[in-house]
């Protein structure tokens, strides 16, 4: 297994687990431990996002290995789990900074589809780890710094 989207991943599935954990906590009553819980998860999905981007710009992406008949759903399917990528790390923010203005009423509404959308980030991140490193060889890899500067 490669070490670094292992990793990687692996903090993305505990921020996840921890979000649920939180989410159970609030529903409980119990706001300090859903406080100190919702940070964790933070902290975890920040960790995920600093070893992604580091790899990214210094070891680079790898591209699909599987066969070509399914390269295109593949495809799609990185798509959409960037876009949900994207829009949960969004809420998130959102979500984090209205609980840090205590701004509870707005945390309540978007708290929820902040944590399915992280849900649904994290599961699908999981299934595209699966492809590129686990189910199929990993295709080609190329740093940006590689890519951009020539070297």
């Amino acid at each position: 297994m490669p070490l670094l989207p292992t990793l990687s991943t692996t903090f993305i599935v505990i921020s996840a687990i921890l979000v649920a954990i939180g989410w159970t906590l609030i529903a409980r009553g119990k706001p300090k431990a859903h406080k100190k819980v919702m940070i964790a998860a933070a902290i975890s999905a920040l960790t995920f996002f600093i070893i992604y981007l580091s790899r990214t710009i210094f070891v680079g992406n790898t591209s699909f290995g599987g066969p070509d008949d399914i390269k295109i759903y593949y495809t799609i399917f990185l798509i959409f789990h960037i876009i949900l990528a994207t829009t949960g790390a969004v809420f998130g923010l959102v979500t984090l900074t209205l609980a840090f203005k205590r701004n509870i009423a707005k945390h309540r509404k978007i708290g929820p589809v902040t944590s399915i959308i992280w849900f649904f980030t994290a599961s699908t991140g999981v299934v595209v780890y699966l492809l590129l490193y686990i189910l199929y060889d990993g295709g080609e890899t190329t740093s940006m710094i590689k890519a951009i500067l020539g070297f």
